[in-house]
């Protein structure tokens, strides 16, 4: 049954799959046991003399996604089978008849979406070519997205999938590496935060910024454990008096302190613009409630009482996801309390029942299902506003892209309709986000609303809790402008469809009218004459020749204007024909004068043209990779950049493997921000510095000083990141200067 495998690996995969048997035991019972037993057997079997790039068995693989899909999920018997089969009917000569007759319906559906999904992925890694004018990859997205939504378990197995290969990506090469993690990135991570699985979504956002900045990743963990000591003799002295006076109160609890992600704390230094040691928010305090579902509702409020008389709150940092979940179902009490040594604290309380939902997202709510009806319904509302927006007709798949990002990231407001209906919808949702929640008849049709019972308009923006009677009127139609107005990625996927549904009918009777019109004065109706008439007015585009039509921008005089030169050129190149001279392009002139392109040293040994990207503008010691703007022609970005992930993610095909050329001098553009007390002669200090010291060329200095306090930005050309480094550091000792960081060069314009 082991065949190809040493003594030492059969011994290594029946231990992790003893550890598989053990985290479903709650789940399964005799019959499961078998099922997954026979599955096993089967991944076993099909696996075997297949080795992954690590060089250990691929068997491995599948029995490890099953224990993330069972111990980190708490998914049952049926995934767990499906996850120790997702990859046999992919990699081996096994079928889907074969799955569906060994195992049934159920498990062969969930394995043909699987099998789909990876049959995308591998053919977008293998066949797609760049192209500029749209992704094939993007497509690919929707495609796969579709696959996971027939069946929720389908998505959570892929993300238990990608997890794993997340945690074993150090074996893959550099390129593969910044594909897949701007893959989790991009798509992958939010899927994760939407379906509840915030472990999950930290642990691959770590994942994330371990490869495509590991100097930040591995600077941040190393002051993790440097000041860890600290750390926990503070949580320690925390907790201490919370704990008895919880006690006290009758309360059952646990309570414990958890370190924020890696990831989440970086954020935290960008938003602020702030070192590590600023960052007051490291950690959390999380306490758990042992309480019935009939009274953990009271009870999460009597210990929030309880924290409240112990330590100060900020009331401003009080959320309240007990008496309305989010959508994804997360429930809890969050509140910022002030420590007795002044440093402000986050205090999570939650019920055993809702840190299970918490920790494993949709995947709990089965368990709870008939004592929380509304938590499922709110998910299954939500998968079914994912479906709408995956089956939408949509061309452009970019755009539905950047829609269904909207979908997974926005943070929520809760209203009430007429009649008293709770609805949720993104956070800052306009009164014609509302009317489209509710149907596409009344969004396509609205003309305002009465919101806590006064008139309002389109754009009026909605609050949690709000009232809202939607107005209509049949005269009403959706117009393009419309889209500045709405946030929602089903508000703008309607109005999207119906303003081209409105154009296609406004452009086919704007031809009927221009045919009709060249027929009053003689003029043939061929494509080729209304290109030429087209052309005559400057439009690009024939069917904006006939939407002016329609819209009466164009009238009988203009073609009759076109049809009096029409015929005058007609005379004269018949006159001048038998004189003509041949054509001349000349190529230079038409040449676009693009940026001054450079020379990088590229891993493959190759020397290429390549542009800095603007949006992060990256230099010498940053990590970086190139995307492909043309066949000989590169354009670079820093690993991290947001942008980078997106086209990475988009655009994988289109990623090179790129490194700094340290033989050439060349200096590269950046920016630093800066802030400190108000001096007399600070300005001086800095420059002489920069001009002097440092013999530095200045593109720009801004400052400006408030309440003497001074804040500014300064661009500048540097050699690398060690030269910017040691600047920040001669910076940061000018008697004054408080802060010095470095600034991307969009912020600093």
């Amino acid at each position: 049954m082991f065949r190809g495998l040493t003594d030492i690996e059969r011994k290594e995969l029946l231990s992790r799959y003893r550890t598989l048997l053990k985290s479903c035991k709650p789940l399964t019972d005799a019959d499961d046991k078998k099922q997954i037993r026979k599955a096993f057997n089967l991944a076993v079997e099909a696996h075997k003399d297949m080795r992954r790039r690590s060089g250990e068995p691929y068997i491995f693989h599948p029995v490890e996604v099953a224990i993330i899909a069972s111990s980190e999920i708490g998914l049952g018997a049926t995934s767990i089978v499906c996850a120790l089969l997702h990859d046999v009917v992919e990699d081996t000569d096994y079928t889907i008849e074969d799955i569906k007759a060994m195992f049934g319906e159920k498990v062969a559906s969930i394995i043909d979406g699987l099998t789909k999904i990876s049959g995308i992925i591998d053919k977008s890694n293998l066949e797609e070519k760049p192209d500029l004018s749209h992704s094939m990859q993007a497509e690919n997205y929707r495609k796969i997205l579709l696959t996971m939504a027939e069946d929720v378990r389908v998505i959570l197995i892929k993300l238990a999938d990608r997890l794993h290969n997340m945690r074993t990506l150090e074996f893959m090469p550099s390129e593969k590496r910044l594909k897949i993690a701007s893959e989790t990135a991009f798509l992958y991570a939010p899927l994760a935060h939407r379906l509840g699985l915030y472990t999950i979504k930290s642990e691959m956002e770590d994942l994330v910024l371990r490869y495509t900045d590991p100097n930040i990743y591995q600077s941040i963990t190393n002051k993790l454990i440097e000041s860890d000591e600290e750390r926990n003799k503070f949580i320690k002295n925390f907790i201490e008096p919370i704990s008895v006076a919880l006690s006290n109160a009758g309360l059952k609890f646990d309570i414990v302190g958890r370190t924020k992600s890696i990831n989440s704390i970086w954020k935290k230094m960008l938003k602020k613009n702030i070192p590590f040691e600023e960052v007051y928010d490291v950690f959390a305090i999380r306490i758990i409630i042992d309480s019935d579902v009939e009274n953990e509702r009271l009870d999460c409020w009597k210990a929030y009482s309880v924290v409240t008389q112990v330590y100060t709150p900020n009331p401003e940092r009080l959320r309240d996801w007990i008496s309305v979940p989010k959508a994804n179902g997360y429930e809890a009490l969050h509140t910022t309390v002030m420590s007795n040594t002044g440093k402000w604290v986050e205090v999570q309380i939650r019920s055993t029942r809702m840190n299970e939902i918490a920790e494993k997202g949709y995947a709990a709510h089965w368990k709870y299902k008939e004592d929380k009806k509304g938590i499922e319904n709110s998910l299954d509302d939500w998968l079914k506003r994912i479906r709408e927006l995956l089956q939408r007709p949509e061309s452009n798949a970019i755009d539905f892209l950047d829609d269904f990002k909207l979908t997974l990231f926005a943070d929520e407001i809760y209203v009430f309709t007429r009649s008293g209906e709770l609805r949720n919808l993104p956070k800052n949702s306009t009164v014609l986000d509302f009317a489209y929640s509710i149907h596409s008849d009344i969004g396509n049709k609205c003309i305002g609303a009465k919101v806590n019972h006064k008139l309002v308009a389109l754009s009026h923006v909605l609050s949690s809790g709000d009232q809202i009677e939607v107005l209509t009127s049949e005269k009403q139609s959706p117009k393009e402008e419309w889209l500045n107005i709405v946030i929602s990625a089903k508000a703008k996927s309607q109005i999207k469809m119906a303003v081209k549904e409105d154009k296609k009918r406004s452009a086919e009777r704007g031809k009927e009218i221009i045919s009709r019109m060249f027929n009053q004065v003689r003029l043939p109706s061929d494509e080729k004459k209304i290109e030429e008439f087209a052309k005559y007015l400057n439009i690009n585009d024939v069917n904006e020749l006939y939407l002016d039509a329609f819209s009466g921008k164009i009238d009988i005089k203009t073609v009759k204007a076109f049809s009096t030169i029409n015929e005058k050129s007609g005379w004269l190149n018949y006159l001048r024909a038998p004189f003509a001279k041949g054509k001349h392009a000349n190529a230079q002139n038409k040449q676009i004068r693009k940026k001054r392109a450079k020379k990088l040293e590229l891993d493959v040994e190759n020397q290429v043209s390549f542009v800095i990207a603007d949006c992060c503008n990256p230099i010498p010691g940053d990590e970086v990779v190139g995307f492909v703007l043309s066949e000989n022609s590169l354009e670079i970005h820093r690993a991290n950049c947001a942008n980078a992930v997106r086209m990475n993610a988009r655009y994988g095909d289109r990623i090179r493997n790129v490194q700094w050329d340290d033989s050439k001098q060349i200096t590269f553009k950046t920016a630093v921000r800066l802030s400190g007390i108000d001096k007399i002669g600070i300005l001086r200090d800095i420059i002489r510095i920069l001009s002097e010291e440092n013999n530095l060329n200045i593109s720009s200095v801004m400052l400006e000083t408030k309440n003497e306090i001074f804040e500014g930005k300064i661009t500048l050309y540097v050699n690398n990141t060690e030269h910017l480094k040691n600047l920040i550091n001669q910076i940061k000792k000018v008697d004054g200067v408080e802060r010095v960081s470095r600034l991307r060069l969009t912020e600093a314009m």
